[in-house]
């Protein structure tokens, strides 16, 4: 057999105006997260091996960026989507619904998919996340008509090159058995199980740097059984792969668990196996302090959704109590017809003043927002090897350019900038090492032809 050598792949940025890495152990203003002045980092095969003065590294590389001008943080983590989503946005029947209304106006029409509209969708909407620093993203496909799956939306993710943790979502229970999505929706249990082991055993990559994961997601109390959890949650720890689903979104939500298992929230996960650092549940804007003391023991994570809360009247999710207990939170665009954006800058700010406007102005800060759209976000995935700038982790990068009108006046503390003066675009995002966007334009796949194919499917499903 013939072995072929593989030359090593160099990259090395410089000059950053603040590079920040997300490490503790540094004197910034209001935490402690290294910031360095004049900062770069040098990485080989999309591993970072050096961060620092810009000095101190090597000096050759086969990709050189001059960052001067630019703060650099880690390239922020996506912990909760609905990508197919973003093919209806400001439907106007349901632009003034909360959860369950919004859902129902919108089931007809997502009906109507296919594998095409999952692909483009996905895409477009992993596109959208590079271009404002997001750099690994999960993403909730729970509805499969038409012969869509999930193999759709992984292969979009490989070919705009974000990492991506895959989620097989399932709804098994419909009108006719009290719950909440049509009967035309649903799935089989059975099959849904063998579809679920079918995919972790094709697709998983459970090494370290894996661009690629998938995990288990039935999508919700209302909608799948109290069996089809606890198999669920059998299988994905039969081969380590991560639990994910919706969980205390609204009152609604709180309403039907009571009527339906006569349990809140804290006492259905309980029940059904789902809390540990395997787990993490999306929007929890309900949860009481017993349940989020639940969390912080079991080291279960949430994806918080502030805009997606917001946009349907969900409430405001406790962060600053969840992240004082101690529990994991990461941030979460949610899908994109609740939100209808697809910015993590955006979700990195909008987490900074709903906790404040809850409470009060020191609640939470703009490096806590950041630091929670970051590493915080690779918590919740239970990962080790994204989330900070340091030895030994990812070239996962994302760096924005300052000497625009989005920043001008800023430079007391360009770090915050990024949040108080957002959300702005990406100049630079590196995934693995990789440029996938270079001075604000996506380096994958023409964005001509990603807008012309999304819209034209969109178009479709408004003219069925």
């Amino acid at each position: 057999m013939e072995f072929v050598h593989m030359a090593d792949q160099t990259l090395l940025l410089k000059n950053a105006d603040i590079l920040c890495t997300m490490q503790e152990g540094g004197d910034s203003k209001d935490n402690c997260d290294v910031e360095i002045k004049g900062g770069g980092l040098f990485a080989r095969n999309g591993i970072i091996e050096a961060v620092g003065e810009s000095s101190s590294l090597p000096q050759i590389a086969d990709t050189i960026i001059d960052m001067k001008g630019h703060v650099v943080i880690p390239g922020m983590v996506n912990t909760h989507h609905h990508l197919f989503q973003n093919l209806t946005r400001a439907v106007p029947a349901a632009q003034n619904s909360e959860l369950f209304g919004w859902l129902k106006t919108l089931y007809p029409i997502w009906s109507n998919i296919g594998p095409e509209h999952v692909y483009w969708s996905t895409a477009l909407g992993l596109a959208e996340l590079a271009l404002s620093g997001c750099t690994t993203s999960s993403d909730h496909l729970y509805i499969y008509p038409n012969g869509a799956k999930l193999d759709d939306s992984l292969s979009a993710a490989s070919d705009i090159g974000v990492r991506f943790h895959g989620t097989r979502g399932s709804m098994s229970i419909g009108e006719s058995q009290g719950g909440l999505p049509p009967d035309s929706l649903t799935e089989k249990e059975s099959f849904i199980l063998s579809e679920s082991q079918r995919l972790i055993e094709t697709y998983n990559d459970s090494s370290r740097y894996a661009m690629q994961r998938v995990a288990l997601a039935p999508c919700s109390p209302f909608s799948v059984s109290i069996d089809l959890m606890r198999e669920s949650a059998a299988m994905a720890r039969s081969y380590g792969v991560g639990l994910h689903t919706h969980l205390a979104e609204n009152a609604e939500d709180i309403e039907y668990g009571l009527q339906q298992f006569g349990m809140r929230p804290g006492e259905y996960v309980e029940a059904v196996g789902w809390t540990g650092d395997d787990v993490w549940h999306a929007h929890c804007v309900q949860l009481n302090s017993e349940e989020i003391n639940l969390f912080a023991k079991t080291g279960t994570g949430i994806a918080h959704c502030p805009c997606s809360n917001m946009r349907l009247a969900s409430g405001i999710a406790p962060v600053r109590q969840m992240l004082d207990t101690g529990v994991k939170v990461g941030l979460g665009v949610d899908g994109s017809a609740s939100n209808d954006s697809g910015n993590m800058l955006n979700e990195a700010r909008q987490t900074m003043l709903l906790q404040r406007v809850n409470s009060k102005a020191s609640t939470m800060t703009a490096r806590e927002a950041l630091r929670v759209a970051t590493k915080g976000g690779a918590s919740v995935l239970n990962r080790d090897d994204i989330g900070m700038l340091v030895p030994g982790y990812a070239a996962d990068i994302t760096a924005f350019k300052r000497d625009n009108v989005d920043f001008s006046g800023s430079d007391w503390d360009p770090v915050a900038s990024l949040v108080f003066c957002g959300p702005s675009k990406a100049n630079y995002t590196i995934i693995n090492g990789k440029i996938v966007v270079s001075e604000g334009q996506l380096t994958s796949i023409p964005m001509e032809k990603l807008v012309h194919e999304h819209s034209k499917l969109s178009r479709d499903l408004i003219n069925i």
